[in-house]
């Protein structure tokens, strides 16, 4: 046909369209119009027709059918040369979005029937075609590189706006739309793609990922600030549609997608365009849309959970988190300086997150949702703190503000606190996705999510910011510091976590408790500091803490040591110990062998645990500087402190252990033989019993070496107790109490002394001794009692009422059994339990007393309850290991744990309070070139009067040796000398102690241990 014809064609019709009245009529002629082929159609037809589309555009909503036979035809005629036209078009896209949007609202509204059912269908179905048109006009819009004036800028900015409001209230309606809401959202999607397409290819016209200066300029050409208005109005509008994607429950999983991936790709365009963008508000967005499904779950699974969790279950909950973390992380990382805005919120989502997680984890029916939480959710939760923490955009102080934002000890007081820890449950997380950063940030029960996380931050520490990292090693004491909390404590020893070890396909995911991972990410660390100038400041923090009071960051700092002098370098570790050696020479002494918290045994139990876990080929050098030949008596009082701290005598040569070992026993025979001959009275009180406390310390070490010890331990036993007896001095009395303590712990070992004839009268002593002296002198001995006990299983009981020696057992496990301190409670029903199973005695109750105590005493109510209520309870205890083991623990066992974290806590606090009050009140010259670490130097009086006294010392000693290679006939007198002589060097010892008090200890360690 002739391109006249076609011309003719379409005049007749628009001619037509103008002249017509009914409405009816035009939807025919517009409907003939997109009709007509259009290749041959000239471009001013193309311009009539357009022009006729727009004015006829009725915003009657009544108007469906006018509106929808347009669109037909504009849809027909977008592809075809519409350059002359554009500004027309995008006003009749604007003018569709305005009716569209009044008709959506209206038709929503309406419930009649009928008729309006047929108006909604033909509306829904125009409400596709207007959002089919918008996509295809995007696409139109990528062919023209040439903006033209400020109108037609002005006009595709308005067209952007509306089409996209459109496109998100027919995405927020679509799940009301049932029989076109599916085909809604495709079409949608095709609008979100077209429009990030055309957003990237204007910003390439324009070179807004270039660093051409002049863009920067206020005075910047009108086509970049129209590329960049059209691209903040996509970003705005795109992360809106993506929050209303997100809580249309998983119905609009592809609008989601392609919406927040949107927003990311048009915020990587160029970013230093876009700090109009309110990039907070954005992130913000996303760390409400992460809360939202922990919450939920949350309050699902508190209120009722019958089963476990599926993996499908978890999925579903945690992928879509994981993916709004991704975008948070990516968006963090673009605009670093407009996310701290919000760090607060930020640190909070991660810690709520986290603390999620640690409750998660140890909840009975949720172990396969933590493995999810840890393979989704645990390094991208990092990642998101990394975006900041990592930026080379921020300033180290704003680093740190995120950090002590994270890690602060600060009050932890709150409203949505609990008495406890223990208390806490997923109930009790629900109310933290509930609250402000304002209200939560000193919440007690986000401690454990700082712990969790600080150990995390350890464990992933090779990617942190070097600075970073030496911030982290500052934060070492509070880690410790919060351990030392009772509710921290308890939950750090039970708590279990499924964590990866490994990389890529060699990853390994593994329930692992949460103070063995503790103490593999503080290794971790120690060699990832190594390299850094950090380092220097995690060996301050070692050092200072090589004394701590808290058994646990004691067991934490030692484990640290071990390990850095395990892989040290060989000179770098002997001078370590070397200085160690050095140090506890100074605080040797008779007296603080037996003190457990002294100074003296402290370094002991160090040097013992570095040796046996640190650098095995300086054991022998160790033991030959302390204790050598072990003739004098200060290497006794290092013999002894090593060994009851557990010094790895195994690991000496074959050579060396095997004299030790025999030296040992030589020194113990020779004295329980002498022991009648030589009284204390005669002895060095301070040294006297030493060979049977240094037996009794090595007993672990000498298990295949014991056969030769007889039974002259039994008589050396009556003859301790006779000796008891008979002293009235108090510290003679207590003496002889130790040395009866620790041969009843060496007897236990010997199984063949209970079959000796000589047994009999042990024990009836044992009996005397226990039963009729004062209870609260005997506590520390009842241990080696208990297992004294446990070892008579392997001796013939006759179970007669006349037979003397089986009475007095029965006493003794009675006196045992109504214990009421938790401790010997557990000793006393531990031996009982071990005695039970493997005795062949029939009349079992006849060692349990009518009150028994142990396991049936309530220690809180304090009401005690009856020997039925001790066997039903004791059949538990034989039955145990028959229990089934759960991940979760009991509110029990952390009840328990949460008081044992108490007393712990409050004698830290005594001691820290002592010290600095000693601290407080020490008249000392400061160091002021030293003060940094803390070393103190005496009055000079002092120290030279210290300096004489121990020079004096020595000059005696050689004089006493002179005196008895000499005089031969004064024996006797010789003896009183160096009795006085022993005692005077003790004196003297324990006054350099006490001179340099406790701070002896950290200023040696700080002062020398460097290098």
């Amino acid at each position: 046909m002739a391109k006249s014809s076609f011309s003719t064609d379409i005049q007749r019709i628009l001619a037509a369209i103008n002249s017509s009245e009914i409405v009816e009529d035009r939807v025919q002629l517009f409907k003939d119009l997109g009709r007509i082929e259009l290749k041959n159609v000239s471009e001013s037809d193309y311009a009539s027709v357009i022009n006729c589309l727009l004015d006829f555009t009725c915003l009657d909503v009544t108007q469906c059918m006018l509106n929808r036979s347009i669109m037909q035809v504009a849809l027909s005629y977008i592809d075809f040369n519409p350059s002359n036209c554009l500004p027309q078009i995008l006003t009749l896209g604007v003018k569709a979005s305005v009716w569209c949007g009044k008709h959506l609202k209206m038709s929503l509204l309406s419930t009649e029937e009928s008729q309006e059912d047929e108006h909604s269908s033909v509306f829904y179905e125009l409400l596709v075609e207007i959002l089919r048109f918008y996509a295809s006009t995007f696409s139109t819009l990528l062919k023209f590189t040439d903006f033209g004036d400020k109108v037609r800028m002005d006009t595709v900015e308005i067209f952007i706006s509306e089409a996209l409001n459109l496109t998100k209230d027919s995405i927020s309606d679509a799940k009301n739309i049932q029989s076109f809401g599916s085909e809604i959202l495709k079409v949608a999607r095709m609008v979100i793609d077209a429009v990030v397409k055309l957003c990237k290819a204007y910003s390439e016209s324009v070179n807004l990922e270039g660093s051409d200066e002049k863009l920067l300029r206020l005075d910047k050409p009108t086509t970049v600030d129209h590329v960049i208005n059209i691209i903040k109005c996509a970003i705005e509008k795109l992360s809106q549609i993506g929050v209303l994607a997100a809580n249309d429950g998983g119905n609009s999983v592809n609008i989601l997608n392609v919406s927040w991936k949107g927003v990311v790709s048009l915020l990587q365009i160029g970013g230093v365009y876009f700090t109009e963008v309110n990039i907070a508000n954005i992130v913000l967005t996303l760390l409400a849309l992460i809360i939202e499904p922990l919450k939920c779950a949350a309050q699902a699974w508190s209120s009722s959970l019958n089963e476990d969790i599926s993996v499908t279950e978890a999925k579903r909950i945690f992928v879509p988190v994981k993916f709004y973390l991704i975008n948070a992380v990516k968006i963090c990382s673009l605009y670093p300086h407009q996310a701290y805005i919000v760090y607060k919120e930020i640190t909070l989502c991660v810690l709520k997150i986290t603390c999620f997680w640690a409750f998660v984890s140890n909840g009975n029916l949720l172990k396969c949702a933590s493995v999810v939480i840890t393979e989704l959710l645990e390094e991208t939760t990092l990642n998101l703190l990394l975006s900041l923490l990592n930026s080379h955009k921020l300033k180290l102080e704003q680093k740190l503000e995120v950090l002590e934002c994270l890690f602060n000890m600060g009050d932890t007081q709150s409203g949505l606190d609990c008495p406890t820890l223990s208390d806490c449950n997923l109930a009790r997380v629900n109310d933290i996705f509930c609250n402000s950063y304002e209200s939560m940030s000193r919440a007690k029960i986000l401690i454990l999510g700082q712990v969790v996380l600080f150990i995390n931050f350890l464990r992933y520490s090779h990617g942190l910011d070097g600075y970073v990292k030496i911030a982290i090693t500052q934060k070492l004491q509070w880690f410790l510091d919060i351990l030392v909390e009772e509710d921290v404590y308890s939950h750090v020893l039970v708590l279990q976590f499924p964590l990866f070890y490994g990389s890529g396909e060699t990853a390994e995911l593994v329930w692992q408790p949460m103070f063995i991972s503790l103490l593999q990410a503080l290794k971790t660390f120690m060699i990832v500091i190594s390299s850094s100038t950090g380092w220097e400041e995690l060996e301050s923090f070692l050092l200072e803490n090589f004394f701590h009071p808290h058994v646990l960051c004691w067991e934490i700092v030692m484990e640290c040591w071990c390990f850095m002098l395990r892989h040290a370098e060989t000179r770098m570790a002997n001078t370590i110990l070397s200085k160690l050696c050095s140090l506890i020479k100074q605080l040797a002494s008779s007296d603080a062998v037996f003190l457990h918290c002294s100074s003296f045994r402290k370094l002991a139990r160090s040097i013992s645990m570095l040796l046996t876990y640190g650098a095995h080929s300086m054991v022998n050098e160790v033991y030959m500087t302390l204790i050598g030949d072990g003739k004098s008596q200060l290497s006794s009082i290092f013999c002894l402190a090593l060994f009851m701290e557990g010094f790895p005598l195994t690991l000496l040569t074959d050579e060396l252990r095997k004299t030790s070992i025999q030296r040992i026993k030589s020194d113990y025979f020779d004295f329980i033989d002498n022991f009648d001959g030589a009284p204390l009275v005669t002895c060095s009180s301070s040294l006297f019993g030493f060979p049977v406390f240094i037996l009794s310390a090595s007993l672990q070490s000498l298990q295949d070496g014991l056969s030769d010890i007889d039974t002259r331990i039994l008589k050396f036993l009556v003859a301790i107790s006779s000796n008891y007896k008979s002293t009235v001095d108090k510290v003679t009395k207590d003496r002889y109490l130790q040395l009866f303590s620790e041969t009843l712990g060496i007897m236990s070992s010997l199984e063949k002394l209970y079959a000796s004839d000589d047994i009999e009268q042990a024990i009836m002593e044992i009996e005397n001794i226990f039963l009729y002296e004062p209870p609260a002198l005997l506590d520390k001995c009842k241990p080696q009692l208990a297992q004294f006990l446990a070892g008579l299983v392997h001796m013939e009981i006759s179970e007669s009422d006349d037979d003397a020696k089986s009475c007095a057992v029965w006493e003794l496990y009675h006196l045992l059994l109504k214990e009421r301190h938790w401790a010997l409670i557990h000793l006393a029903i531990t031996a009982f339990g071990y005695f039970a199973s493997r005795t062949r005695c029939n009349k079992l109750w006849r060692f349990v007393p009518e009150d028994a105590a142990a396991l049936s005493y309530d220690i809180v109510s304090g009401v005690e309850s009856n020997q039925q209520t001790f066997m039903v309870e004791f059949g538990k205890f034989l039955n145990k290991e028959m229990a089934l083991l759960s991940v979760a623990p009991s509110p029990e066992q952390l009840d328990l744990l949460g008081r044992e974290g108490f007393a712990l806590k409050q004698m830290f606090q005594k001691i820290s309070a002592v010290a600095e009050d000693r601290e407080g009140c020490e008249v000392m010259e400061v160091d002021h070139k030293n003060q940094s670490n803390k070393k103190r130097k005496l009055p000079d009086g002092i120290c030279r009067g210290v300096e004489l006294l121990k020079s004096g010392l020595k000059i005696i000693g050689d004089g006493l040796s002179q005196w008895q290679l000499n005089h031969f006939d004064a024996t006797e007198l010789h003896v009183k000398c160096l009795t006085q002589f022993s005692q005077l060097e003790d004196a003297i010892t324990h006054f350099e102690e006490l001179a340099g008090s406790g701070e002896v200890c950290s200023s040696y360690v700080q002062s020398n241990f460097r290098g």
